[in-house]
């Protein structure tokens, strides 16, 4: 999707996320006012809101009542309701991809195995490192497994940004509900390499299923992320409840 089709909240929350990605807003700077982003894009409270509220889910900026918004400390925190899709905007975790592999092939042949399939079933394979915000390193592994039929165009995407969530909700897919589950993992000796630890190193592996409506698996992704390089939470509004 081309950035000028996007929601007018998610095209301010990329460009102040540029900001403190770039550097541009260091941590502890103050982020201008509701008003005065409203009249800096043209948008109404409403939307800056969405765009702040948005940036504060993901950790980037923290709020204070009558005391404005701020930049927060940089630590690549992730929100693990983020990972398991209950928000709904942005990556899972922060940063770019590198693209290793992506191909359709028969569901038999893939890596993850998709619940429902008959084996010569096409599906759409992805093999990609999850790179930190900066671009310095891998931050971790990321493979997904979708149905072709869900998934007739995705390696015409960008599949540097791009997320299984973000494309099947760009597509229109009617997803329903998400299980997400993190267990430990020994490292084998192909990811201990990459990520320059000892073969047997405890990590994080991330196993996510996603289901449309009819209870139709849309998704099945696979995560291996080394302890020492996120810290994950769970953090969730009340108001209303």
């Amino acid at each position: 999707m081309a950035e000028r089709d996007l929601p007018l909240y998610e095209q301010i929350r990329r460009e102040l996320e540029g900001n403190i990605r770039d550097g541009r807003w260091q941590p502890g700077t103050r982020v201008p006012t509701e008003a005065e982003l409203g009249e800096q894009f043209g948008v109404s409270r409403i939307t800056v809101q969405r765009a702040l509220r948005e940036l504060a889910d993901a950790g980037l900026v923290v709020r204070y009542r009558r005391h404005g918004t701020f930049v927060a400390q940089t630590t690549d925190e992730e929100n693990l309701l983020r990972a398991a899709g209950v928000l709904t905007s942005g990556p899972e975790a922060h940063g770019d991809h590198r693209v290793i592999g992506a191909k359709v092939l028969p569901a038999g042949a893939a890596a993850l195995r998709l619940p429902g399939l008959d084996d010569n079933d096409a599906v759409v394979q992805l093999d990609r490192h999850k790179l930190s915000p900066d671009g310095s390193r891998v931050t971790g592994t990321e493979l997904a497994v979708l149905p072709f039929r869900f998934a007739p165009d995705l390696l015409d995407q960008d599949l540097v940004t791009i997320t299984s969530h973000m494309y099947l909700r760009d597509r229109g897919v009617p997803l329903q509900r998400s299980r997400l589950y993190v267990e430990p993992y020994a490292l084998d000796e192909e990811h201990a390499e990459l990520f320059g630890l000892k073969p047997g190193t405890a990590v994080f592996r991330w196993l996510r299923t996603t289901w449309a409506e009819n209870d139709e698996v849309v998704e099945h992704l696979e995560m291996i992320l080394p302890t020492d390089t996120s810290r994950f939470y769970v953090e969730t509004s009340l108001q209303g409840r």
